[in-house]
């Protein structure tokens, strides 16, 4: 084989054919990814308008109702240097002694809503719970990695030690308060008894049948204890309402 190709090239060459090189064909670089904008920390705080609170009130589910639960995310959102915001906690509350039910999604303003560092939310109210097909296949941002405390740290979640990814909430997927006869928020948030029941979602997502943020299962009893046995502390979602 080899004669006969060199034989032929011989011929081509008495032929007067000329052989040439291929051109070469420089390689375009890739494109640099985008990069996520810089943001200042003084911007960041303008804009940071929900937290995971970083820590419970120590009562299991007794936060004093929505005033206390209200006031809690003021106090801790004031220790981070957004007092000056008017806070609100993302809980239901049921329909009981006279009045009616408050739905959590009700309670927080209108978004957009971002965390600590300035990361986007969610939004709207729509986006946050993905009301339509679109908001619901876009998801929002609330995720392990963005829902941050008021300190700017990431919660416990699945696979830490303790899990803490149990979040009241008292809410159904949307956001509304539940309107059957059973308890779903521990006496509107003012028992820490053994017993009762309140619904909690999990912030990463993880786990709970759904994997929902904010409506993932019920609590096994609204202590303290009870929460933390089943992978809780008493942790709520702050949000900015104005």
């Amino acid at each position: 084989m080899k004669f006969k190709a060199l034989a032929l090239c011989t011929s081509l060459l008495s032929a007067g054919v000329v052989f040439t090189s291929l051109p070469v064909v420089a390689q375009t670089p890739a494109a640099p990814r985008p990069q996520a904008p810089q943001i200042s920390p003084e911007e960041a705080l303008q804009k940071f308008s929900f937290f995971t609170t970083s820590v419970g009130l120590g009562k299991g589910a007794n936060l004093g109702g929505l005033a206390g639960a209200d006031a809690h995310c003021q106090a801790l959102a004031k220790a981070a240097g957004a007092g000056n915001k008017t806070w609100r906690a993302y809980l239901s509350t049921q329909a009981a002694d006279g009045k009616p039910a408050i739905n959590a999604r009700d309670r927080i303003g209108k978004g957009p809503w971002y965390n600590v560092k300035g990361a986007l939310i969610a939004n709207d109210v729509g986006h946050l719970h993905g009301d339509t097909v679109a908001q619901a296949q876009l998801g929002s941002n609330l995720t392990r990695n963005q829902a941050l405390t008021e300190k700017g740290e990431r919660v416990l979640g699945a696979g830490d030690t303790p899990n803490q990814h149990d979040i009241l909430t008292g809410s159904k997927t949307d956001g509304t308060a539940f309107t059957d006869a059973a308890d779903h928020t521990c006496k509107n948030y003012t028992s820490a008894a053994a017993d009762g029941s309140a619904q909690v979602g999990h912030f990463d997502r993880t786990g709970g049948g759904n994997a929902s943020w904010n409506s993932a299962h019920p609590s096994r009893g609204c202590g303290q204890e009870n929460l933390v046995a089943t992978g809780g502390a008493g942790l709520f979602y702050c949000f900015v309402a104005n």
